[in-house]
């Protein structure tokens, strides 16, 4: 089941196709060198299909590039895990990146919460400025509609602390959209 997103705006043009139950075919072109490299983490990982292509206002700064892309993702997401039959909901991955360790944790929820803390050491890494990358996942959970906790518990080198931000949300997603038998909610809907 592939979810087509168009986004068009004065700051950004977004064609973003996702299929999360694909084979890791994965074109991104966001025109932020870095980002790319972070969202195949996340779709290679979460062994989805993941296409992005983005023009956006770079000459500005990389800030609607960034969120536009999130909303479209999160969009995307979460008209997926609401067609699914089953699904465990609850996701989480306590993962090791050389020196880093991070621990993320998601419900798909219904309920867009973002709740991290991501402390820097630097301002940006290649040419993404690093406050963009809390945005993201802020505006992903909000977009998706899923609560996303990520909690770094040390890391030395700042391209290993996002990078395995992202990993750890793939495989906790890929843990969550996962099926199961029974309901996940005793509520009756999410």
């Amino acid at each position: 089941m592939t979810i087509k997103i168009i986004r068009n705006t004065r700051e950004t043009s977004i064609e973003l196709s996702l299929d999360i139950k694909g084979q890791q075919t994965i074109n991104i072109n966001t025109g932020i060198g870095f980002f790319d490299h972070m969202l195949e983490q996340i779709a290679s990982h979460a062994r989805w299909d993941l296409d992005i292509k983005v023009n956006g206002d770079l000459g500005v700064d990389d800030h609607h590039t960034v969120e536009d892309i999130a909303i479209c993702l999160g969009d995307a997401l979460q008209q997926s895990w609401r067609k699914l039959d089953s699904m465990q909901r609850y996701g989480q991955r306590l993962l090791p990146m050389d020196e880093a360790l991070i621990l993320c944790a998601v419900d798909l929820s219904g309920r867009g919460i973002y709740v991290g803390d991501l402390p820097f050491s630097r301002e940006n890494i290649g040419n993404m400025s690093t406050e963009m990358f809390e945005h993201f996942f802020n505006t992903l959970a909000a977009s998706a509609a899923i609560t996303l906790h990520i909690n770094p518990m040390y890391f030395k080198n700042n391209h290993h602390l996002v990078e395995g931000c992202f990993k750890a949300t793939a495989y906790a997603l890929k843990e969550a959209l996962s099926p199961t038998t029974g309901e996940n909610t005793t509520k009756g809907v999410l």
